[in-house]
């Protein structure tokens, strides 16, 4: 699949589950407000915030399918990152607000009302979440993308506060209503521990983190003939464009037709054995005569 079918189906993905959030959202957002249960409605505002960082994705990937130009001679990709960047921030800001709300409804105590309709809500939101959670995760992994990866994990987040709110509306209907405030804090943990997973692997994309362990490239490597030694193996970029520079010693009798050879033959090599490889740079180097007697 080239770059720009990727891109046209991660927007297609995105759109579709932008849909279905927007459509628990209101579900969870309208049926809380009118039993007043803080959990419920935290758990609706999560999901709008699920469907907002969709929309973020959008704009995200519409950047980064942008080709190679003079500006950017590596491309645009790591817009995608950084979008991944600005959903964990959205995820910190509803955090934020959930606990405020709960912290309030400690303060000023309301009784929800919990009927057989709120258990039926929020089962029905809970199983399109585990349905658009698993979709999203395989296409993530399938697509090698930093957004559906990410927006994975946020419905991943949604579906533990989701049963958190059912557990928590038993507890109410069982007489125990300061589990509604409770659960809406807790709920706001399982927003917070999200956006964390997700700012961790994005900032070390943005700060050229290491893409491919040293010991995997050596092998690869070393396996072609003609090589001697490798070292100085750097590699940095997302899962789905990995840059790799290395030195690799060779005989110091080799010509350099053979050595361009030998170049090009690593750097297939590489993107044959090393999935999510585009750039490959080596650096030739002659081996001194001592090690080459060795």
């Amino acid at each position: 699949m080239d770059s720009e079918d990727r891109f046209k189906k991660i927007q297609r993905i995105l759109i579709y589950i932008l849909i279905l959030n927007w459509g628990v959202a209101g579900a969870k957002i309208i049926y809380g407000w009118l039993t007043r249960s803080a959990s419920m409605t935290a758990d609706g505002f999560h999901s709008f915030a699920d469907g907002s960082s969709n929309i973020i994705g959008l704009v995200g990937i519409g950047i980064a399918s942008r080709p190679i130009d003079e500006s950017h001679p590596y491309g645009h990709k790591k817009y995608e990152t950084l979008t991944a960047v600005a959903i964990s921030a959205l995820l910190f800001f509803v955090c934020f607000n959930v606990i405020r709300e709960g912290i309030a409804r400690f303060l000023h105590p309301i009784v929800p009302e919990v009927t057989v309709k709120s258990f039926l809500v929020m089962g029905v939101t809970l199983a399109v979440n585990v349905a658009v959670m698993i979709y999203e995760t395989r296409m993530g992994k399938t697509l090698r993308s930093d957004i559906l990866t990410s927006d994975a994990l946020h419905t991943r987040a949604d579906i533990f506060t989701s049963a958190s709110v059912i557990a928590t509306l038993i507890g109410i209907k069982l007489g125990y209503p300061i589990f509604d405030p409770i659960a809406s804090l807790l709920i706001a943990i399982f927003i917070a521990y999200a956006g964390i997973g997700i700012l961790k692997e994005s900032s070390r994309v943005l700060s050229d983190g290491v893409a491919i362990r040293i010991y995997e490239i050596e092998r690869v490597v070393l396996s072609i003939k003609g090589v001697k030694e490798c070292h100085q193996i750097r590699s940095r970029g997302r899962s789905d464009d990995i840059h790799i520079d290395l030195h690799v010693l060779v005989d110091p009798d080799m010509d350099v037709h053979k050595a361009h050879h030998l170049s090009y033959a690593i750097e297939n090599k590489i993107k044959r054995d090393i999935r999510g490889v585009t750039d490959v740079v080596v650096h030739m180097e002659p081996m001194e005569e001592g090690e080459a007697q060795k």
